[in-house]
C-alpha cells in the first residue's frame, strides 16, 4: 500500500509492503515484501532492502545501501555515502554499506559510509558507526565501540 500523499516511483516493490505519507523512493530502488517504511523517509535509487524491514520515520537510505531481511531501522537514523562531501562534486561511485539480515539500528544513529553491520548485530541509539560491525554484537558511542556479544545468549 502507497500512501496517497507519498511519491513512489519505483515499480521494484514487493507485495505487502507498506509507504506510508511524505516518503519518496526514486524509480531503480528496489524493496522486499513486507517491509515497512514510515512516513518522511527518502530512498534513492542504487538502494537495494530486503524482505520484512522496518524503517522508522526521518530515515534517508542513499545510493550504495544495502539492507538485508529482516532490519530495523530507527526513527532518524543517518547514513553517508560520501567520506569528503563536497557542493556540487561527485564521486564517480560512492561506497557500498551493507546491513545484514537481522541487525537493528537505533533512533539516531549514524553510518559511515563503506560499512558492514554484520548478521544480527545491534547498534545502540545515537551511536556513530565508523567501522564495521561484528555479527551478534552490540556497539554502542561515539566512536561506537563493541559492548556485548549476542551469540549463544
Amino acid at each position: 500500500m502507497n500512501h496517497p500523499l507519498s511519491d513512489v516511483l519505483s515499480k521494484s516493490i514487493g507485495p505487502n509492503t507498506n509507504i506510508w505519507q511524505f516518503v519518496v523512493v526514486l524509480p531503480k530502488a528496489q524493496i522486499g515484501d513486507n517491509c515497512n517504511i514510515c512516513s518522511h523517509c527518502f530512498i534513492e535509487n542504487d538502494v537495494v532492502i530486503g524482505n520484512n524491514v522496518t524503517i522508522k520515520n526521518g530515515v534517508q537510505i542513499w545510493d550504495g545501501i544495502t539492507i538485508e531481511d529482516n532490519v530495523f531501522i530507527g526513527p532518524n537514523v543517518t547514513f553517508t555515502n560520501d567520506l569528503h562531501p563536497r557542493s556540487k562534486e561527485y564521486p564517480l561511485e560512492f561506497l557500498k554499506t551493507l546491513v545484514s539480515k537481522n541487525a537493528s539500528i537505533g533512533a539516531n544513529a549514524t553510518i559511515l559510509p563503506g560499512i558492514t553491520i554484520g548478521e544480527g548485530a545491534m547498534i545502540g541509539a545515537g551511536s556513530v558507526v565508523t567501522k564495521d560491525v561484528e555479527p551478534f554484537s552490540v556497539v554502542v558511542g561515539n566512536p561506537a565501540k563493541k559492548i556485548k556479544s549476542l551469540e549463544n545468549s
